[in-house]
């Protein structure tokens, strides 16, 4: 009895221990991808044309394709919006936006509530899951397509006008994008030149 209670102890050890392995070989992974983010997009987009293939020539799982869509622009809405939302601060309602407008005020950067790693492992993940469900056709619900098309654009332009709405009222701007650059002290020294007189 004892010999059986230590073979089931060892082999839930075992599974857990492969379990960690497998966690931590994972996370090295994405470790090691973090700062490659032009590689890491370039996939992503390659992976969903590789989606839009196979739904254009199976002629199906417009469901599928309707669900990721939805499941994008919500991650997208998260990425282009403050982690501290300025409309629930209720200092900012009353004393106006929390973000620097004046060159003498501190320099707060822009924190995004979903940051850009994590937006791409979401879409990323997302789409891997959405082309494996084009395999399946119980998934592929008839349904006339260009209705859900149509849906997504109205929603779409709905949702983004009230997040640029958003950004002009509290003034930010969520892209790093023509931002000024500092220079290092060595840099700009290398740069002095000085003539004889």
């Amino acid at each position: 009895m004892e010999e059986e209670l230590l073979s089931s102890g060892n082999s839930k050890s075992a599974i857990s221990q492969l379990c960690t392995r497998i966690s931590q070989i994972h996370q090295s992974t994405l470790d090691k991808w973090t700062p490659h983010s032009h590689a890491r997009w370039g996939g992503t987009i390659l992976l969903l044309i590789l989606f839009g293939l196979r739904i254009i020539t199976k002629q199906g799982w417009y469901i599928v394709t309707y669900a990721l869509g939805i499941y994008h622009l919500n991650l997208f809405i998260a990425f282009l919006t403050p982690k501290i939302d300025p409309a629930m601060d209720f200092d900012a309602e009353e004393n106006g936006p929390e973000l620097p407008t004046r060159a003498n005020e501190e320099f707060r950067p822009f924190i995004r509530r979903l940051p850009e790693f994590k937006f791409w492992y979401s879409v990323t993940k997302s789409s891997v899951v959405g082309l494996i469900c084009t395999f399946f056709e119980c998934f592929n619900i008839p349904v006339f397509w260009p209705i859900l098309v149509m849906y997504f654009i109205t929603l779409f332009c709905i949702t983004m006008k009230r997040q640029i709405r958003h950004m002009i009222k509290y003034r930010y701007l969520p892209f790093t994008h023509g931002k000024p650059k500092y220079q290092s002290h060595e840099e700009s020294a290398g740069k002095i030149n000085i003539s004889p007189k």
